[in-house]
């Protein structure tokens, strides 16, 4: 899985934020505003993930706990597949 392209994320005064843009602005309405984990994770979606990987790269990029890490990607993942913001390939 991927994010869908024709998203850009910007860092704006310490805030991230992720700008439809192209197709999009028609298809989306709103904006998205990502803490630094989920920014962690945006930028790791740009290119093809799995669940496992963003999983264990939330663990070397943090001191998390494994179970912790596993349900903020899954809640996460939801949350974009929701907004339809993610493509599997």
């Amino acid at each position: 899985m991927k994010i869908k392209d024709n998203y850009i994320l910007r860092e704006i005064a310490g805030s991230y934020m992720v700008i439809p843009c192209g197709e999009e602005l028609q298809n989306f309405s709103g904006m998205i505003t990502l803490n630094e984990t989920g920014a962690f994770l945006w930028k790791l979606l740009t290119t093809q993930q799995t669940q496992e990987s963003l999983v264990a790269a939330l663990l070397e990029e943090y001191d998390v706990e494994q179970s912790l890490a596993e349900q903020d990607v899954a809640a996460f993942l939801n949350a974009m597949r929701e907004g339809g913001l993610l493509v599997d390939a």
